[in-house]
């Protein structure tokens, strides 16, 4: 086992990867520390495995770039690949549009080092905007994985409700291995599915197992936005995705006995927020797309235990036909064996 791992997981990344790589070949202080870095190719449809062949080809740094190719879709699968293919004790997730600052590994690796209880820990992470993001874009950064809560490091209470984003995020293996389910609730496969926030569902695995969840702001990086990033639409259609996600990261922080008792304290409070919000903003939503970026999670975040019902329901439902299916197709070859005997 090394010390460090830094996992990309990455679709369709081609064209945002070398700028990643580039700044990981630019790391410092790194001589005294044994680090790789793993592209995880999840099905990408452009040239994103014949881009990390040739940089292998030229590849002169002492840490291995190396690729592997995950081939279930969705954001939780290609984390879990690289915890898997992962020879640090930490592994650093960095998605394809996050620059580190020149630091960040050594800063990882040794916070991780000094704080033995830590399961999992978040980096600073500041915007790089292509354009000016819309008024009161700081309302809504959070969605973007923007964090910046202060210059010291602080440990992340239950009671808070703050967990660190996926992006920047760092992992010691041992947590992940053995409490992150191969397969999460929210896996995220964009944003037609209507879900999001399964990097928050996995740090909340490492949590409730007792590990320690940190933010460090010593590690740095920088999100890449593009324009179309910032359009109206697409902003509402994060929201949603984050408040239909909302009901099942809150049942997870609850005991079974409790949930009975909370859920229809948490739909009335959001039934409140969401009126408030409207009679507050109902006029600028038009225009103000912050403004409709609230009431869309609010709004969301009222109906997301049913919606999350409906799909367990449809699941559930598919699964059993399938399997009566399998059973029947099973049966006739049963009875096609015997007719031919």
């Amino acid at each position: 086992m090394i010390d460090f791992t830094v996992a990309i997981p990455t679709y369709n990344g081609a064209a945002r990867l070398p700028a990643v790589l580039s700044r990981l070949q630019k790391q410092v202080n790194t001589e005294g520390l044994s680090w790789e870095i793993i592209v995880v190719d999840n099905n990408s449809q452009d040239n994103t495995a014949k881009l990390v062949q040739e940089y292998q080809t030229i590849w002169s740094s002492a840490y291995p770039l190396k690729y592997v190719c995950e081939t279930q879709q969705g954001a939780a699968f290609a984390r879990n690949r690289a915890v898997q293919e992962a020879s640090g004790r930490f592994v650093g997730f960095l998605d394809d549009d996050n620059l580190p600052e020149s630091d960040w590994v050594v800063s990882a690796y040794e916070f991780g080092k000094t704080h033995p209880n830590v399961g999992a820990y978040g980096s600073q992470v500041k915007g790089k905007f292509e354009v000016e993001p819309p008024k009161n874009f700081a309302k809504i950064a959070g969605f973007f994985a923007i964090t910046n809560r202060g210059n010291r490091a602080h440990r992340y209470e239950m009671r808070q409700k703050l967990l660190p984003a996926g992006a920047g995020l760092v992992v010691r293996k041992q947590a992940w291995w053995e409490n992150v389910p191969n397969s999460l609730f929210l896996n995220h496969k964009g944003k037609e599915v209507g879900l999001a926030s399964e990097d928050l569902e996995a740090v909340l695995y490492i949590q409730k197992a007792g590990w320690e969840i940190w933010y460090n702001p010593k590690m740095v990086i920088y999100h890449d936005i593009p324009s179309w990033r910032l359009s109206k639409d697409y902003l509402i259609s994060v929201a949603r995705c984050v408040g239909l996600s909302r009901h099942h990261l809150r049942m997870m922080r609850l005991e079974d006995w409790q949930k009975p008792l909370l859920i229809p304290a948490y739909f009335v409070n959001d039934f409140r927020r969401l009126v408030v919000c409207w009679l507050k903003n109902s006029r600028a939503m038009k225009e103000d797309a912050i403004a409709a970026c609230e009431f869309e999670l609010l709004r969301c975040s009222l109906i997301s235990p049913f919606f999350l019902w409906k799909k367990q329901y449809l699941s559930s439902k598919n699964t059993a036909n399938v399997t009566e299916k399998n059973l029947a197709e099973l049966q006739l070859k049963k009875q096609v064996s015997l007719k031919t005997r």
